[in-house]
């Protein structure tokens, strides 16, 4: 009889070595897409990516480029070209017309940011009632989102024209040989026309909001209306916080009509005698008979930088206090 301690113990199971782990953990793995989807997702990714570089950010860093510049428009950029900062010192110290038309940029920032903006949340409140006719007054106050701002300014002019423009007959201006020159007027005009780009921009904040206050839960006011607040203080406790995302768009909205303004004043009088825009600016330097490519690239860069500080800023902030 052998002796149980001097038995032949089981032969050990040789363990796999380490390649070997890795290619089965590969050969377990598995994936729901295809060569045919990674493609078709690189190219929804890749295609986007690359219009956006070739189109906006392409142009935005040439602009920046031509700002140090002298160049014409015509011929390459060469050294010759290079002037350095003297495009920027010459618009902020000897162009006479940059600071007019930047304090011009500022009050149609806070004309929509204080009042249209304000105007069409408010009617977008009122509409959010389901009072009869909405759909009806939700169409009248969108109608004029739908035209171009050079339709809304031909249609303005008509209307502040001073022998036959509506605005000054109603008021009886025509018979009393009180004209007033609504589009004429340095003092004036700039307002004027802050109403007729109001009369677009309110509709399209009107949609906006009341789009996102179409998506508040009902039971977070009902929750409030029992705990006894009153529909001033929901709204501004309860469905002003809810919204805030939308709050968001809707300023980056606001900011960008205010400061990429640029058709509507044009066209009444080539955004001249009071009406002076950094855009316009860019365009008669840049575009018109002066070719001052490189000075008008300066007067884009200071518009970008304008753009950017503020949105950037107030979304910061706003991402911060979600987070």
């Amino acid at each position: 009889m052998a002796n149980p301690t001097t038995s032949q113990a089981p032969a050990r199971t040789k363990a796999p070595e380490a390649g070997a782990l890795v290619t089965t953990r590969r050969k377990r793995r598995y994936t729901l897409l295809t060569r045919q989807d990674k493609l078709l997702i690189l190219m929804m990714v890749g295609v986007p990516l690359a219009l956006d570089l070739l189109l906006i950010w392409g142009p935005t860093l040439a602009s920046v480029v031509l700002s140090f510049t002298n160049w014409d428009g015509i011929g390459p950029v060469t050294g010759n070209n290079i002037v350095g900062l003297k495009n920027y010192q010459f618009l902020f110290t000897g162009y006479t017309l940059f600071w007019p038309a930047f304090s011009h940029n500022l009050i149609w920032l806070a004309w929509l940011t204080f009042i249209a903006t304000p105007l069409g949340m408010f009617l977008a409140v009122l509409l959010d009632r389901e009072m009869r006719g909405t759909r009806i007054y939700q169409s009248v106050f969108f109608l004029p989102v739908v035209l171009s701002l050079v339709v809304v300014g031909f249609i303005w002019e008509l209307q502040y024209a001073p022998n036959d423009g509506f605005i000054n007959n109603v008021f009886g201006l025509v018979k009393s040989g009180k004209l007033i020159d609504w589009l004429g007027n340095p003092r004036i005009n700039l307002f004027a026309i802050l109403v007729a780009a109001s009369w677009r921009h309110v509709g399209y904040i009107m949609i906006l909001y009341l789009a996102g206050l179409k998506s508040v839960d009902p039971s977070l006011r009902e929750a409030a209306r029992v705990d006894g607040a009153t529909q001033v203080q929901t709204f501004f406790h309860v469905v002003l916080p809810v919204m805030a995302p939308i709050n968001v768009i809707i300023v980056v909205v606001t900011a960008i009509e205010a400061l990429r303004a640029f058709d509507i004043a044009f066209i009444i009088n080539q955004g001249k005698n009071g009406l002076e825009l950094l855009s316009i600016l860019i365009y008669n330097n840049s575009l018109s008979e002066a070719s001052l490519v490189g000075f008008g690239s300066a007067i884009a860069v200071v518009l970008l930088v304008i753009s950017l500080g503020p949105i950037i800023l107030f979304l910061s902030r706003t991402m911060k206090t979600l987070a």
